[in-house]
Formats: structure tokens, C-alpha cells, sequence
């Protein structure tokens, strides 16, 4: 039952990736906001774990390269979708994400030499018919999809590396990466400013009036760090790849209903259509490509949505 609430915690907050960009307003650089939630992300994973494992995380000496690789990836990945979801709506952002799967097959197929299956055909016959409906070219959303999608290939760059190299990331070790990941972003501080974090916003429905930073540490510690801790306790009761399956299904739906409930976000009828069949057969490739590797240790990285918890 622990788990279960827990897994629900997670998923919806990973979901909050676009609510959190949105509610800055445009006040702060999406990149410099993107290098705000990497540094409260890694300074959060950095004390939970320091209190859950009583000592403080171990620095990654013999993992020093990949951690170092992952974490730029992770700014990649972290920028390149919060610039996706000040372009576009949510439902948008990660429903054009959800194609990462494909990239990963195809990235697997080219570098790893994995074979492909004839069931794969038909998932691909079947994404390729969401993608048409969804269509990316109309909308006036055209930019903001495709950088989505991009979103979603440099996820797959980063899977398909660590599979190359045989390593699976430690709890410990993701910290780190997030640490290298808000350095690599740390030079937006002065390229794109550090932003208008002393303004506040007003928000008459509530009475209050909320500073801007708040949704930048929100970002950072509920979107990103508090996912990536419980992942890490969630993954010792239940499989990775079951997460996997539930996490791709689950949380776009969730973050398309945050879109809707509080920025009144409504996805056209193509969207929606076309989605449904991009996550159905994202979930199939998923599952299609798991079978197999049930006993494999498999990072958070491998099985969670953007950069939320990657």
C-alpha cells in the first residue's frame, strides 16, 4: 500500500514539469530557470539521502566519466523541455515526449545491434498514425513540438549510452549528475540573466501574492528531486520495467489534466485522438522491449518520463 501511494506521489509529480514553468510567467530565462531546478534538485537529493542513509553521498571516483556525461545530458534534456513547454501546451509537450521509446529503438538498432521483431512493425504502423493525427506541423505549435520530440530523442541518447557502457546509475551517482548538470547550465546565468526571481505574482482566486522563485524551487524539488528519491525506494519493491509501463501511460495523462484544470488547456480533437494511439504504442514498444531483461538492475534514467526523473 506504501508503495502504491508513493508510486502516485511520484507520477504526479513529475507531472508538474509544465504547471511549475508556466506559473513563472515568462519572468525567468527557461534556461536559467532550467539551471535553477537542477541545482535545488541536486541540493535536495543531496540532504535526503544524507538523512535517509545517515552519510553524506560518496563522490563517484571509479564513475567519474559517465556521471559527468549523464549530467549533461540531464541539462540537454532539462532545457530542451521546459523550453518545449513555454512554447506549447502540456498535453502537447508530453504527448510529442512520448515518442522517446521509438528513438531508443532506434538508437538500440543502430549501436547496439538489437534485432528488430515483426511485432514492431505494427507499433510503428500504428505510431506513425498517431503522429499524423496529433499532427506537429499544425496548431500554430509547430517549433514547440518538435523541440518535444527532440526532448524525447536526447532521452534516448542517454539510455542507449548507458546500455552501451553496461552501467546502471546509483542513487548516489544521480546526484552528482545533477550537480554536473546545473554547472553545465550555470553560464545562462549570464548569458540569459538570471531572471526577475524577486517579483512576485499575484494570484486573486487565493488572495497572495507568490514570488516568482518559489515555482523555480518547485520545479527543482518537487518535479525533480523529490521523483528521482522515491524512484529509488520504489524501484527495491517493484520491477523497473513495470514502472516503466505504468509511468508512460500514467503520467502524461496526469500532466495533460493538470494543463487542462489549471491553465484550461484543451487539446484538440487530432491531439487527443493521435496521443492516445502515440502512448498505447509507446507502451507496447516498451513492454516489447523489456521482455527479457526482467532481472536486470535498470536506473531510474530507463524509466521515467523527461527530465523529471532522468
Amino acid at each position: 500500500m506504501k508503495t502504491l501511494l508513493l508510486l502516485a506521489l511520484i507520477t504526479v509529480s513529475e507531472a508538474t514539469i509544465g504547471v511549475f514553468v508556466k506559473l513563472t510567467d515568462g519572468l525567468i530565462p527557461i534556461q536559467t530557470l532550467t539551471f535553477y531546478a537542477m541545482a535545488f534538485a541536486a541540493a535536495f537529493l543531496f540532504v535526503a539521502r544524507a538523512v535517509a542513509t545517515r552519510q553524506w553521498p560518496r563522490f563517484p571516483r571509479g564513475n567519474i566519466k559517465d556521471t559527468a556525461i549523464i549530467g549533461v545530458l540531464i541539462a540537454a534534456q532539462g532545457g530542451a523541455f521546459n523550453f518545449a513547454m513555454s512554447l506549447v501546451p502540456i498535453a502537447n509537450a508530453v504527448i510529442f515526449w512520448s515518442i522517446a521509446p521509438f528513438f531508443v529503438f532506434i538508437f538500440s538498432a543502430l549501436f547496439l545491434g538489437e534485432k528488430a521483431r515483426k511485432s514492431h512493425i505494427l507499433i510503428f504502423a500504428i505510431a506513425l498514425t498517431g503522429i499524423a493525427l496529433a499532427n506537429p506541423l499544425g496548431g500554430g505549435h509547430m517549433l514547440g513540438n518538435f523541440v518535444a520530440l527532440a526532448t524525447g530523442a536526447i532521452y534516448a541518447a542517454m539510455v542507449t549510452y548507458m546500455r552501451y557502457e553496461g552501467k546502471t546509475e546509483t542513487g548516489n551517482d544521480i546526484a552528482w549528475s545533477l550537480l554536473v548538470a546545473a554547472l553545465a547550465l550555470s553560464p545562462f546565468l549570464w548569458i540569459a540573466g538570471p531572471g526577475q526571481v524577486a517579483t512576485t505574482i499575484a494570484y486573486p482566486a487565493l488572495g497572495v501574492e507568490l514570488p516568482v522563485m518559489l515555482w523555480a524551487a518547485g520545479l527543482g524539488v518537487i518535479s525533480t528531486g523529490f521523483a528521482y528519491f522515491g524512484i529509488s525506494i520504489v524501484l527495491k519493491s517493484i520491477n523497473a520495467n513495470v514502472y516503466a509501463l505504468v509511468d508512460i501511460i500514467v503520467s502524461p495523462v496526469v500532466a495533460s489534466t493538470l494543463g487542462y484544470l489549471i491553465f484550461a488547456e484543451v487539446p484538440g480533437q487530432g491531439m487527443i485522438y493521435g496521443g492516445a494511439m502515440l502512448l498505447a504504442a509507446g507502451f507496447w514498444l516498451t513492454r516489447e522491449m523489456s521482455r527479457g531483461r526482467e532481472s536486470q538492475p535498470v536506473h531510474p534514467c530507463h524509466s521515467t518520463p523527461a527530465y523529471s526523473a532522468c
